[in-house]
């Protein structure tokens, strides 16, 4: 799960063949939205999460079809990124419905970078590379034990 960066994207191609890539929605939406008219933006948007919102991927791909028809000729490019990425953003379909909301975007990723980059600023300079592995991995460990002994962030019962 990433946004659309093409060096990131060949990255996981590359290094993780066969596994699947989720365009984050929440970017994918951004970007059809930078390319829509301003007066079309509000009706294009609440359009788009009725689709990304959709129960199964053959009621998305209907929600998708309504909107080219609604769209194409009054929002072109928009429409056109909206095509070109539909299949990325709606990998997270083939996942059990209690999964999706939680994966279909790169929040969970940003937060946790978000919680490095705090810890970060009050050291400001590390005296070595391994003292900055140690801040990182005591981040991470403290998150991975809020998950499974806290509140779950997944529940991966149903997907097993």
């Amino acid at each position: 799960m990433s946004d659309d960066r093409g060096g990131l994207v060949n990255a996981i191609a590359v290094e993780f063949q066969g596994e699947s890539w989720q365009r984050c929605q929440t970017h994918f939406t951004k970007n059809i939205l930078d390319a829509c008219p301003k007066a079309l933006k509000p009706e294009l948007h609440s359009r788009l999460r009725l689709m990304f919102e959709a129960p199964d991927m053959d009621t998305a791909r209907e929600f998708l079809g309504g909107i080219i028809a609604d769209f194409a000729d009054r929002a072109p490019k928009a429409i056109g990124r909206l095509e070109e990425g539909f299949d990325d953003a709606m990998a997270v379909m083939v996942l059990p419905q209690c999964l999706r909301k939680r994966l279909r975007t790169t929040n969970c990723v940003e937060r946790l970078n978000e919680e490095i980059r705090r810890r970060e600023r009050v050291i400001r300079i590390f005296p070595n590379d391994d003292s900055a592995v140690r801040l990182l991995g005591a981040v991470l460990i403290e998150r991975d034990e809020d998950w499974f002994t806290g509140r779950r962030y997944l529940n991966m019962a149903e997907y097993w």
